[in-house]
């Protein structure tokens, strides 16, 4: 036990360590630390699209792009703890080498720590997998390199990657740039907290369970989940090697929307399906949405924790801005989310959390994110002691709620197993059926978590409410998130006496509320489409933001 106490102390602070001294050296060697300029405020302004063809046509060099985004980088870094791996200074020569005649030509790409970077560590929050860079860099980071683009740091993450908090012993806590006590997001915090401090334009997460949707819902940023086969994903790192009961997929995110529209059609036009086996031939489609009116269905609640006032009210200016222009928007009620909750949670955690937890030191020694430890005190349990909670659950609390998720939280066998897949392929096709029934529905409309960021350990208690993310990872559809408003302390706080917890997750969830204290938090709305419609989310996330824009109620994105 002492030796691991000291190997992992070690590797800490040699990490620590070794990202304080790039950020030295860089910051040094490039003047990173002075103000920045006024043509590096211009750069940091323009439209990816803008710089791409400033690069093609010779009146930009990617250098002087690099320079720019690697002082704002390191202004965030030190607002909000977002980085792990500084690349900056290799990225100097891939800069100069860069493709200046592809179309992302020269623009500088951030990455989840999970992202394979030949000579690069990729240790996601866990002691012992530091000091071990990859071997080659992912299909990926080949296919960004041919495009010209230029990585040029990585992303902070929690440990196992199960959290919407930002946090290990490695690297420390990431924070909210709107808000220093709250988090940014997770597990694609760093880079959420990143775009929204302008010290990126374009970055990569995952998402397994509202990876890189509930980041872009609490630090106000754009991003679109792919459903499978549409973005590459082989060759990176992670912390459950095999998982597909709820198949992770990465996705990217964006400062601003037409930057994340520039992006997809770049990836897309390089045959990604060249590079990784595991992506589908299908380039980017031209959607035309000119029928009038479109048809939007809103699911207000998903019967397991309503949306508090702020997410709501985000809802409702979405709602009421596409009414106001002829659109068509019905209450829909689908085939119960409570049930994809219960099945998404209990495929992804099959295991037991064993995958997950297992490069990890002692938990005496290595901290674990705390909704995480909460979710292994139930499942290290023995079978009857778990029984008899749920039992106590479900007929003394009389919460069937709670009691139903609990039903799936044990490790399974391969015979367990393989009925619940047999469960979510059902699911599906009843949510495929309700598509159907809803006389040519285009979108579904709803909040991405019932409330705006969470405080640092509010995962202590909310760990369990996902459900708005979660269940579209299960029903493999693509979402998008895209920020509407901020909270406001007068019009979003709860009068006293008028909340009334449904069940635990719900009660859970609603004790991270504060409108006071969250005054000034992004807040986000979820655009949903059907399987491999990413282009078609794309669509809608545009007309409603051309819409909010149009009437004056269009986001201001953070300016610091």
């Amino acid at each position: 036990m002492l030796f691991q106490y000291l190997a992992h102390r070690k590797a800490c602070e040699t990490k620590q360590e070794e990202r304080r001294q790039r950020i030295t050296d860089v910051a040094t060697a490039f003047h990173l630390s002075e103000p920045l300029t006024a043509q590096e405020v211009e750069v940091l302004a323009e439209p990816i699209s803008t710089l791409v063809s400033a690069v093609q046509t010779g009146k930009a060099d990617p250098v002087d792009i690099l320079r720019a985004y690697g002082k704002k980088a390191l202004k965030a870094q030190e607002a909000t703890n977002c980085l792990t791996e500084v690349m900056i200074f290799a990225a100097l020569s891939w800069a100069q080498g860069c493709n200046r005649d592809g179309p992302l030509a020269g623009v500088p790409v951030s990455l989840k720590d999970t992202v394979s970077v030949k000579g690069w560590d990729g240790c996601i929050g866990y002691s012992a997998w530091v000091g071990k860079p990859a071997t080659k860099d992912s299909a990926l980071v080949r296919l960004l390199r041919d495009a010209g683009a230029v990585p040029f740091v990585k992303t902070a993450v929690p440990i196992t990657l199960l959290s919407f908090e930002s946090a290990s012993d490695v690297f420390g806590r990431a924070t909210n740039p709107h808000n220093s006590k709250y988090s940014p997001g997770g597990s694609t915090g760093g880079e959420a907290a990143l775009l929204a401090y302008g010290g990126s334009r374009i970055g990569i997460g995952t998402d397994v369970a509202g990876s890189v949707r509930v980041p872009a819902h609490y630090s106000g940023v754009y991003t679109i989940k792919a459903s499978t086969g549409r973005f590459l994903k082989m060759g990176n790192n992670t912390s459950m090697l095999g998982q597909e009961g709820v198949a992770p997929v990465y996705s990217p995110m964006a400062r601003t929307l037409e930057d994340l529209e520039t992006f997809w059609k770049a990836i897309m036009s390089m045959s990604p399906w060249n590079y990784d086996h595991s992506v589908l031939p299908i380039p980017w489609r031209v959607v035309y949405l000119n029928k009038a009116p479109l048809r939007w269905g809103v699911m207000w609640d998903d019967g397991v924790v309503r949306p508090s006032p702020a997410c709501k009210r985000a809802l409702e200016i979405v709602v009421g801005t596409l009414k106001k222009h002829g659109h068509t928007v019905v209450d829909v009620t689908p085939p119960s989310p409570y049930e994809g909750l219960q099945l998404a949670s209990a495929l992804l955690l099959a295991d037991g959390c064993k995958t997950a937890t297992a490069p990890m030191r002692s938990s005496f020694i290595e901290s674990n994110d705390p909704g995480m430890i909460q979710a292994l005190g139930i499942f290290r349990l023995p079978r009857l002691l778990r029984w008899l909670y749920t039992l106590y659950v479900r007929y003394v609390k009389r919460d069937e709620v709670y009691a139903g998720l609990l039903d799936g939280f044990h490790e399974k066998s391969v015979v367990e197993f393989w009925p619940y897949i047999a469960k979510r392929e059902d699911y599906k096709g009843r949510w495929f059926e309700f598509w159907k029934e809803q006389e040519k529905l285009d979108f579904l409309l709803t909040v991405p978590n019932a409330l705006p960021a969470v405080p640092h350990g509010g995962m202590k208690e909310g760990w369990r409410a996902s459900g708005y993310t979660f269940l579209f990872n299960l029903l493999d559809y693509a979402a998008g998130v895209l920020p509407v408003t901020h909270v406001d302390s007068t019009l979003d706080e709860l009068p006293p006496g008028a909340f009334r917890p449904r069940n635990a997750v719900e009660q859970g969830a609603y004790k991270a509320h504060n409108a006071k204290a969250m005054h000034g938090l992004p807040v986000g709305v979820q655009v949903v489409g059907q399987r491999l419609e990413e282009e078609k989310v794309m669509e809608g996330m545009k007309i409603i933001e051309r819409m909010l824009r149009e009437g004056g109620n269009a986001y201001e994105l953070l300016n610091v």
